[in-house]
């Protein structure tokens, strides 16, 4: 299959490691293609990595605001893909891979979601824990609708960072300027991850999915994200269900050897 020529806006991407087995991975918001590299670091032998920066982020450019911002990336994700590959995707970027998962099923083996933020499948299940999320991230959205960028950067790279890094203070002028980039793109994912715009929830789709799923979360998440994974655990047909202790939302960054401990054991799993 090549889409590439119906991409509007192709996205950058990089490759790590010198493996055999071929990677298609998916940063989380505010991060970039790099964040890859502890994990490529551990399985260098083992595995490829065509590692994408998203839109607004790295050096792809910034996203056009046409369409659905999940459609558009999942779509740019796979363009240049030629043969079928593992998928693998943290927070938002969890959420593209299983969009990938679902409209281009001929080119994923398998799929991995580290700490999915696909809110709307707790909705249907603990909608309280979903609520209690928004109303915690009220300042982060106030700060976006009145265009303080800056402030909405600082507000939810220290929700969802994790302690992972420098604090904001700290942080070089470049990587604070790239977050501030990258914080844009936020409201447009939430029709996908809270709505479900793509009907991704209705009965029987997700059942339907025939291939091998690694959820995987940190220890110390939040519990909506652990409701997260708990619900497509419970939907999915072939996935299994694994808590890394010790680590937060930054779980693949933070924890690169345990990451790739459990995608060793998938992938012994699923043959190339």
């Amino acid at each position: 299959m090549n889409i590439a020529q119906r991409i509007p806006q192709p996205l950058e991407t990089r490759k790590l490691g010198n493996g055999r087995r071929k990677v298609l991975a998916l940063h989380c918001t505010l991060a970039h293609s790099g964040a890859w590299k502890g994990l490529a670091g551990e399985m260098d032998s083992e595995i490829e990595i065509t590692a994408t920066d998203m839109f607004n982020h790295g050096l792809s450019p910034d996203w056009d605001g046409q369409g659905d911002f999940q459609d558009r990336m999942a779509r740019a994700a796979v363009a240049t893909l030629t043969e079928p590959v593992d998928v693998i995707g943290h927070s938002f970027g969890a959420s593209i891979a299983m969009r990938v998962a679902v409209l281009f099923p001929e080119l994923v083996r398998s799929l991995t979601m580290i700490e999915s933020v696909y809110f709307a499948i707790a909705g249907e299940d603990k909608p309280d824990l979903v609520k209690q999320s928004m109303n915690s991230s009220a300042p982060f959205y106030d700060a976006m609708k009145a265009g303080q960028f800056e402030l909405g950067a600082r507000l939810f790279n220290g929700g969802w960072g994790g302690g992972v890094g420098e604090s904001w203070e700290d942080m070089p002028e470049h990587r604070r300027a790239a977050m501030i980039r990258g914080v844009r793109i936020v409201p447009a994912c939430s029709p996908a991850l809270l709505d479900d715009i793509h009907k991704l929830l209705e009965p029987g789709r997700l059942q339907s999915l025939n291939l091998p799923v690694l959820l995987m979360r940190g220890g110390n998440t939040a519990a909506v994200i652990a409701a997260v994974n708990d619900g497509f655990a419970a939907r999915l047909p072939d996935a299994r269900n694994v808590v890394v202790e010790g680590a937060g939302h930054m779980l693949p960054i933070s924890h690169p050897a345990e990451t790739a401990d459990h995608l060793r054991q998938l992938f012994a799993e699923v043959p190339v």
